[in-house]
């Protein structure tokens, strides 16, 4: 008899975050009500497991996004080459960077213009603290400021601009020169490699990280803390949802830096969507994608877009 084909299919990884999501939501939800306070739910679960598992979650991925984004912009400008070539992608890079980020400020200030997210709001029972702002820097300092002056430093504190800037000359110069640094150059690609899977493995374990960060939030402050801020909420997913569907269409991207609540996480998973659904190159793609994910920040547009409109209407501040 002919063997019959394994049909089965394995659910996807987006699937499997929101399914966390979800039960993570509802695990929480039944702490919090129908668990009594105490040593055992406070201390041992939610402060203990959850916490745990959540921010081991987080510091895991905390710990790639260095290395990760500093190998594969070496790598990427690396593969490009040519000075000339890398020059053309960048400045297209840029400026379509510019154009979704304006996008997404016009999408969040539009939605939040018509759902009106701060209406209604009552600023009674609201707590407020005391807000230091930092002194302002003049354009001059903050362009200089990209030139890393120690780049280990940079490398250390996450300074992000100017590790990009250090990678971009690395790389380039390792294609400038060749054959001569044949070893430097096999040593920074078998390293991405290995960031690349190791972000593979961490991110193979989000449902477990996004159910425990999930759970432990509503099992501390349940439902009552959200309901004045639905509308705030809806209107800042909605518009997340187009910028997701109307602007870029890749779902499974989105969805995992959604549910994770970072981007840099996504970035293997980035490179290997556009490599296998619209055919990007991976040496194209190992530089934008990187780049992106650090300075293409249309997320916080969008969510800044929206709070700004959200404050002004809770206190009654005309714009």
């Amino acid at each position: 008899m002919p063997k019959t084909k394994n049909t089965k299919k394995k659910l996807s990884l987006s699937t499997l975050i929101f399914t966390a999501l979800l039960l993570g939501a509802l695990f929480g939800v039944g702490l919090h009500y129908l668990i009594p306070a105490g040593h055992i739910r406070d201390d041992i679960i939610i402060e203990g497991m959850l916490y745990v598992v959540g921010q081991g979650f987080i510091r895991l991925m905390q710990m790639l996004v260095v290395p990760l984004v500093f190998c594969s912009l070496v790598c990427g400008s690396m593969a490009i080459g040519d000075t000339k070539t890398l020059g053309k992608v960048g400045i297209k890079t840029v400026l379509f960077y510019l154009f979704t980020t304006a996008m997404a400020v016009t999408v969040a200030l539009s939605v939040a213009s018509l759902i009106n997210p701060g209406l209604g709001v009552k600023v009674d029972n609201i707590s407020t603290s005391e807000v230091s702002l930092s002194e302002s820097k003049p354009l001059t300092e903050i362009l200089l400021n990209i030139i890393p002056k120690n780049p280990i430093e940079s490398l250390a504190t996450a300074d992000m601009l100017p590790i990009i800037v250090f990678a971009l000359f690395v790389g380039i110069m390792l294609a400038k020169l060749g054959s001569k640094t044949s070893t430097v150059a096999n040593f920074f690609s078998q390293f991405n490699d290995i960031m690349m899977e190791m972000t593979m493995v961490v991110m193979s374990v989000a449902p477990i990280g996004v159910f425990c960060l999930i759970a432990r939030t509503f099992a501390n402050i349940g439902f009552s803390a959200f309901v004045p801020m639905l509308k705030y909420m809806g209107a800042v997913i909605l518009a997340l949802a187009i910028q997701c569907f109307g602007v870029y269409q890749i779902f499974p991207v989105m969805s995992f830096a959604f549910t994770t609540a970072t981007s840099n996480a996504t970035i293997p998973l980035s490179i290997d969507t556009l490599h296998k659904k619209i055919g990007v190159s991976k040496k194209i793609s190992s530089f934008t994608i990187p780049l992106g994910a650090t300075v293409n920040m249309d997320g916080t547009s969008i969510m800044q877009g929206v709070a700004v409109i959200f404050i002004a209407q809770v206190y009654g501040i005309s714009l």
